[in-house]
């Protein structure tokens, strides 16, 4: 699949966790040429960070001041390697760690914190500077790049969404339970849809795609063709 490309615009991918969002944003961002930033991993980076240095014990509430202080320390990076992108902490290839299910089950309490969502906006805007960018997550098409010219809203059912992130984690060789990445879906939306600070939403000006029946060739064609068709709109 290949696209005409008159100008550059910025596209917003955001929904719900698992929904297969990122997939559709890199594909789309390799079809056209742009440059592709997981947002979510950005989150994900952090919440990493904080774990690793005793701010989210085991037992008991995240360490909100302590993690405040130390955004100064963390930074994050893209490193593309061909057809593959990694995710750099302090130079550190953290890609496959900050996809466990641990992560997962704390990334969304870390994603609350305003001062945290403030620090990573402004990183998300920076990239969105020179335009020609396909970024996904919960809040770029409402509060990262409000006026972005494509934006699209992904959603699926909470059973779909955890069997997809299921199979990631089995494919990548880490232990899993459905029930448990299941509950784990089903938190995350809450938190993502009930936090005070960008509270994930469909941007009044977004296309709806519910992906739960259709194959990955499906998503892709259909996310192609909208971005097409928005081009030649211009």
């Amino acid at each position: 699949m290949t696209s005409s490309i008159k100008r550059s615009i910025i596209v917003a991918i955001d929904g719900y966790s698992s929904s297969g969002k990122s997939s559709m944003a890199r594909q789309l961002a390799k079809n056209i040429g742009y440059r592709y930033i997981d947002s979510g991993a950005m989150y994900r980076v952090v919440t990493l960070y904080a774990m690793r240095h005793g701010m989210i014990p085991a037992q008991g509430a995240l360490d909100t001041d302590a993690l405040v202080a130390a955004l100064p320390n963390i930074k994050i990076d893209f490193d593309v390697q061909g057809d593959k992108q990694f995710t750099m902490l302090n130079g550190e290839n953290v890609e496959t760690l900050i996809r466990s299910l641990d992560v997962s089950n704390n990334v969304s309490e870390v994603a609350a914190v305003p001062q945290v969502r403030h620090a990573l906006t402004a990183m998300q805007q920076e990239y969105g500077c020179q335009r020609g960018i396909v970024m996904d997550g919960r809040d770029i098409g409402t509060t990262v790049f409000p006026d972005a010219e494509m934006k699209v809203f992904v959603n699926a059912s909470a059973e779909t969404r955890a069997k997809r992130r299921l199979a990631e984690l089995v494919e990548k060789g880490m232990d899993a339970d459905y029930e448990e990445v299941l509950a784990n879906v089903v938190h995350r939306d809450h938190i993502d849809e009930t936090r005070a600070e960008s509270p994930l939403r469909k941007a009044d000006d977004a296309v709806c795609l519910d992906n739960g029946s259709m194959t990955i060739e499906e998503q892709n064609e259909w996310l192609l063709s909208l971005f097409n068709k928005i081009i030649c709109a211009e």
